[in-house]
């Protein structure tokens, strides 16, 4: 801030500037409109004063003559008739004399030549007209002409005399006015030419300061840029000019430093990250490796492994029959065990050998039909459904990509969950359906068995995690493991509702193929548009609805999908028997 502060700022600069030269703008403007003022003041005296005045002198000489032409005229003839000019000569006399001093009201050397005019005249017509007028009338002409001598005529030439000197002082003054207004007009035209000398100078003294202060400080703070710009981010950026400046430069160092900061971390990140590629490269060499082993393992273990415990069940099952009741009854119990742990070992391999199989051996993704899958499910599940007198229904099942084998292994794995895991005393109820719900197919499996507590909802998709022991309900605690891992190999999600009532439902999605959600679109819209029109809206197709039901399943008042419970569902056919002991 101490360096901001040094110098004037360059708004400063440039307010002093244009606050001098508006000075001195505003200074010429008021001498220039001084001066104007004045010379239009002399230009309306020569206009309106001095020559009018010189006009009615001109006129005034002529109403004297006619005076002097009338009263001889009148002595020769003695016609009274003779005397009007006379008389008019007198009264436009008195009028042109009563202007002229009015026009002269500023013109003291007029005024004094207008009053010798005056006063001669009346001393003339009082020594000569008048006594002349009289001696006729009284008599006659010959006694007037008498009274017209020399002495007369030269009294009267003093007059015109006299009138030429008012005359020269008009054509004096009307000279001088004219000289000033001159000379307000050359003293306007300098102002002006120093207007323009000032805001010339302005505008180079501008262009300097600007070129001095601001563009080469401005140049040398873009070349510096530039050259950090470049890569040179070792560069300090110095500043020059206003204030303004070196503490912009200021600014953009400490950027520079941030950024060159930034880039040492980001140099070092990379350092860290291209020695954590080589590590991870390494744990994928070792993971393919380990892959290459659990293939090996898997193979061991559906041939290697398999044929020493289908041995051992054999054999022990050949004991428990050929020796069952000879021997006592805990050997019989011991041969049970041994039966049943063999058993359940080839369960457990086969199960393990499926989970891992899942995304590895694939034969890609197809369009797979779920009613022809639910179709097959039915088939493979049909003797447990027999067994516990179960009930399996469904509702319209879309079209979705997929392998076709993993989503029925999917399916026959929660159908036979729902079966399994029922109350006593009541038969099992199982329903499928499918709604269409933000560009993802929700499906879901319900049933009316015991339940699940909500504190258990996602332990149950662990591997061999179980909620009730093997004498309870008989499994190797994975197929809910498989059913997560299927899903997520679709790119879907698997969770259970807490918020069913009775049973347990669970959910899972699968991507939608792009000519559903497209139709579900128009579908929305159209009964938006009906809707709005105030017609009924239209039907939606069952595969293509909120919830993907057929005609048996309904709608909420409130639009939200309602399934259909499963003893109110279109009920299918089964047949078949199960492929695989699910856990």
């Amino acid at each position: 801030m101490k360096a901001y502060q040094q110098g004037w700022t360059l708004r400063r600069r440039v307010g002093a500037l244009l606050g001098v030269v508006v000075v001195l703008l505003l200074g010429l403007a008021a001498a220039e409109a001084a001066v104007a003022a004045k010379n239009r003041q002399n230009i309306d005296a020569v206009l309106l004063k001095t020559g009018p005045l010189r006009v009615q002198a001109q006129e005034l000489m002529g109403a004297l003559l006619d005076q002097e032409t009338a009263m001889r005229g009148y002595a020769v003839n003695g016609d009274r008739g003779d005397l009007e000019p006379y008389q008019e000569g007198v009264k436009r006399e008195q009028t042109l004399v009563a202007s002229i001093r009015d026009l002269s009201a500023d013109y003291p050397d007029v005024r004094r030549a207008l009053t010798v005019v005056e006063q001669q005249s009346a001393q003339w017509r009082t020594q000569v007209a008048e006594p002349v007028i009289t001696t006729v009338e009284r008599d006659g002409a010959e006694a007037g002409q008498a009274l017209i001598t020399d002495a007369t005529r030269q009294q009267f030439d003093g007059i015109r005399s006299s009138v030429s000197t008012l005359q020269d002082e008009i054509l004096t003054v009307r000279q001088e006015t004219a000289d000033r207004v001159n000379s307000t007009s050359n003293t306007l035209v300098v102002l002006l030419i120093i207007a323009a000398l000032v805001v010339t100078t302005a505008g180079v003294v501008m262009l300097l300061s600007l070129d001095r202060i601001l563009i080469r400080p401005l140049a040398d703070l873009v070349g510096q840029v530039r050259e950090v710009a470049d890569g040179d981010y070792r560069h300090r950026i110095e500043g020059s000019g206003p204030p303004e400046f070196r503490r912009l430069a200021e600014d953009i160092d400490q950027m520079r430093m941030k950024i060159a900061r930034e880039l040492d971390e980001v140099r070092e990140a990379r350092e860290r990250i291209e020695w954590v590629n080589s590590q991870l490269q390494k744990q994928a060499e070792e993971l393919t490796r380990s892959n290459r082993d659990l293939e090996q393992f898997a193979y061991v273990a559906s041939h290697d492994l398999q044929e020493p415990l289908r041995k051992v069940a054999s054999f022990c099952q050949l004991l428990q029959r050929r020796y069952a009741g000879q021997l006592d009854e805990r050997a019989d119990q011991y041969i049970a065990f041994a039966v049943d742990g063999a058993q359940r070992m080839q369960r457990l391999i086969n199960d393990l050998l499926a989970f891992s199989r899942i995304g590895r051996l694939t034969t890609g993704f197809t369009e797979v039909d779920l009613n022809k899958v639910m179709g097959d499910v039915a088939g493979q599940t049909e003797a447990a459904l027999q067994y516990a007198d179960a009930e399996l229904t469904w509702g319209e099942m879309p079209t979705i990509r997929g392998e076709e084998p993993l989503l029925t292994n999917l399916l026959v794995n929660l159908v036979s969950n729902s079966v399994k895991f029922r109350r006593p005393d009541v038969p099992p109820k199982v329903h499928v359906s499918a709604r269409l719900v933000d560009g993802e197919w929700e499906i879901s499996c319900r049933d009316n068995g015991i339940g699940i507590e909500p504190e258990f909802a996602d332990k149950i998709f662990v591997i061999f995690q179980r909620l009730h022991s093997k004498d309870a309900y008989p499994g190797t605690g994975i197929g809910l493991a498989i059913v997560k891992k299927i899903v997520e190999y679709h790119g879907g999600r698997v969770w259970v509702d807490t918020d069913a009532d009775e049973g347990t439902t669970i959910r899972f999605t699968l991507p939608a193929l792009e000519a559903d959600i497209e139709a579900a679109r128009a579908a929305e819209a159209a009964a938006d548009e009906d809707a709005h029109d105030g017609a009924e809206p239209a039907e939606t197709p069952a595969a293509e609805g909120a919830d993907g039901d057929p005609a048996g399943a309904g709608r909420q008042p409130d639009g939200e999908a309602r399934e259909d419970p499963p003893a109110e569902a279109d009920r299918h056919g089964t047949n078949g028997g199960m492929k695989e002991t699910v856990g």
